[in-house]
Order: structure tokens, then C-alpha cells, then sequence
């Protein structure tokens, strides 16, 4: 599975990620946003019930960073959360995003 992803384009492991958000949270609405409207703005925007959360995806640990992407992700993590998500960090961010929108921020 880690091999297999890790070697996949970045569409493609984003569309199997938002796959497996919603099965961890079948009732959220999740948003690909759009990266021409603000330069380094998070790929995606999972919103569940009271809470959201931005997750900018990497098809790997070595993927370049936009600039702007890490501004971004601190600006929105310190509001709610927001990580920078690739195969290799996965699960910890995945358990990650479970706390943050099942739980009390």
C-alpha cells in the first residue's frame, strides 16, 4: 500500500484520501478548493457539523511546498485545524483530524 502511494500523482492519491474521509466522517461535506483564487490556500476543506478542519495533500514527504502553503496551514491550524497530509504522515494525521473535529478544541 505505502509503496503504491507513494508513487501515485498527487490527484490521484487526493481522490483516494477523500475517499477514506468519507468513511471516518460520513456526514461531512468535504470542498477541493480552488488554488488560482488564493495562491497556497489548502486543497481541501472538510467541514463536520460545528467544525472544519484544511488538509493541503502531497503525493509524497518530498513533494515541493507552493509558496504561501505553510502560512497557510499555520494561520488555519491555530483557528481549527490544518495539516499538510502524504502517504507517509497518514495516520497521524488522519487520528489527528478525528480529535480535532470529534472532540472539544
Amino acid at each position: 500500500m505505502f509503496f503504491l502511494e507513494k508513487y501515485m500523482k498527487e490527484n490521484d492519491y487526493q481522490a483516494k484520501l477523500i475517499k477514506k474521509l468519507r468513511i471516518l466522517f460520513p456526514e461531512c461535506v468535504i470542498q477541493k478548493n480552488d488554488s488560482s483564487y488564493i495562491q497556497g490556500y489548502p486543497d481541501i476543506t472538510i467541514f463536520y457539523y460545528d467544525r472544519w478542519a484544511a488538509l493541503e495533500v502531497k503525493r509524497d514527504s518530498n513533494a515541493s511546498e507552493r509558496p504561501n502553503q505553510q502560512y497557510w496551514v499555520d494561520t488555519l491550524n491555530q483557528m481549527s485545524y490544518a495539516s499538510v497530509i502524504y502517504p507517509e504522515n497518514e495516520t497521524r494525521v488522519l487520528n489527528e483530524l478525528q480529535h480535532a473535529l470529534r472532540a472539544s478544541r
